[in-house]
C-alpha cells in the first residue's frame, strides 16, 4: 500500500524490525490526514533537515543538509522559488518575520548564516560553537539562541549586529532550543544527562535545570506556551515526555516510533506532530488537562522533519527519496 493510501496506527518500531516496516502497512488503519501534494524538490537525493515557515510571505525554508543549501518553497503556488547554496552542511533554519530575516546553521563551518527574507541573499555570518543545530529567537532582547550540539552550549547572537554576545553552558551535548512566549525564557535540551535547561535572556544565565526521568537522548523540543507544557522527543529510547512547566513535573510519557526528531504544533485542532527518522509520524491531541495519542504512522522514508501552517492546517514533510527524487509531501487533516 502506498503512503498516500493510509498510515499505520499505533506502531512501535524497534531498530531490528525497521526493514520489515513496509510489510506492516497492509494492515494499517488510516490516520486522519490526506496527502494533497508531492512537490518536487531540487538537488540530489540527500538528507533534509529542519524546515521553517514564514506565514506572512507564505514561504517555507528547508535545510537541504546533504546539498549544503536552503530551498525556498512558495506554499501557495506550491513551487520552488530558489535555492540558496553555500551554507555548509546546513542543519537548522528559522524564519523570523518581524526581522525580515531567515537564519540557517552551517554546521560544516560552525556558523549561523543570516539571509534577507526579501532578496533571499546571504547578508552576514556569525561564529558559533561546534556543530550548530536548532535555533530559537527571543524577541524582547533581539537575540538568537543556537544549539551547539557537540560543545554542549547555546551560542547567543545579537540580531542587530549579527555578532556573538554570549556562550551558555548547557551540558556535554545540546539538543534543540525553543522560546517560551509565556515566560519569555529560552529552553534547551541537555540530551546527555536528561535535563531541560531554562535560560533567562535578560542575563543569558541558566536559571533552572529540570530532570527528565526516563529520558535518553532528549533532542526534539516544542514549547506550547498556552498550555504551559514542554514536549520532549527522546531519540535514545523512542519516547515523548510531556513536562508541566508550572509544576516541573512529568505530565505524561508515550512510546514512539523509531528515532523521533522534529516536532510541530497546529493550535486550532490541538494537533502535535512528532516526525521520526524511521519514517514514523506520531500524532497527538493536546487539550486542557489531557494529552492523548491519535495515531502513529509510516509516512515515508526518513520523514523526520515536519512544519505546520496554522492558517491552512497543512503539514509539510521533506522526503529524501521518493522514486529517485526528493519531494515535499503535503498533508491536510481530516477533521470531523
Amino acid at each position: 500500500m502506498a503512503a498516500e493510501d493510509g498510515l499505520i496506527m499505533r506502531v512501535i518500531i524497534r531498530p531490528l524490525v525497521l526493514l520489515a516496516l513496509p510489510l506492516l502497512l497492509a494492515a494499517a488503519a488510516p490516520l486522519p490526514v490526506s496527502v494533497v501534494a508531492d512537490i518536487p524538490l531540487p538537488g540530489r537525493t540527500t538528507r533534509w533537515d529542519y524546515g521553517s515557515l514564514d506565514p506572512i510571505t507564505h514561504r517555507l525554508f528547508l535545510a537541504h543538509l546533504g546539498d549544503s543549501a536552503v530551498t525556498v518553497v512558495d506554499t501557495q503556488s506550491r513551487q520552488v522559488i530558489t535555492t540558496i547554496s553555500g551554507i555548509e552542511d546546513v542543519h537548522g533554519v528559522l524564519a523570523v518575520p518581524e526581522l525580515g530575516r531567515v537564519y540557517a546553521t552551517a554546521t560544516g563551518a560552525n556558523q549561523v548564516v543570516v539571509i534577507d527574507a526579501k532578496t533571499l541573499k546571504v547578508i552576514a555570518r556569525a561564529s558559533t560553537g561546534a556543530y550548530p543545530d536548532g535555533m530559537a529567537y527571543a524577541p524582547a532582547v533581539h537575540q538568537l539562541y543556537i544549539s551547539d550540539e557537540h560543545d554542549g552550549t547555546d551560542t547567543v547572537v545579537d540580531t542587530v549586529t549579527n555578532q556573538r554576545v554570549a556562550t551558555i553552558k548547557i551540558g556535554r551535548e545540546t539538543g534543540n532550543t525553543q522560546y517560551d512566549a509565556a515566560s519569555r525564557h529560552i529552553f534547551a535540551n541537555s540530551q546527555d544527562n536528561g535535563e531541560l535547561v531554562e535560560i533567562d535572556p535578560a542575563t543569558n544565565t541558566v536559571v533552572a535545570r529540570t530532570a527528565l526521568p526516563g529520558a535518553r537522548g532528549n533532542h526534539g523540543l516544542y514549547i506550547d506556551a498556552a498550555s504551559r507544557r514542554a514536549f520532549i522527543a527522546c531519540e535514545g529510547n523512542n519516547k515523548l515526555i510531556v513536562l508541566d512547566l508550572a509544576s516541573r513535573r512529568i505530565f505524561a510519557t508515550f512510546n514512539l516510533g523509531g528515532e523521533p526528531d522534529v516536532l510541530a504544533f497546529d493550535p486550532v485542532p490541538g494537533w502535535l506532530y512528532v516526525a521520526g527518522e524511521s519514517g514514523i509520524v506520531s500524532l497527538f491531541k493536546v487539550e486542557p488537562g489531557k494529552v492523548s495519542m491519535l495515531a502513529e504512522a509510516y509516512l515515508g522514508s526518513n520523514a523526520h522533519v515536519v512544519a505546520v501552517d496554522p492558517a491552512t492546517h497543512l503539514a509539510y514533510f521533506p522526503l529524501k527519496d521518493v522514486g529517485g527524487r526528493s519531494v515535499l509531501r503535503v498533508t491536510a487533516p481530516r477533521i470531523k
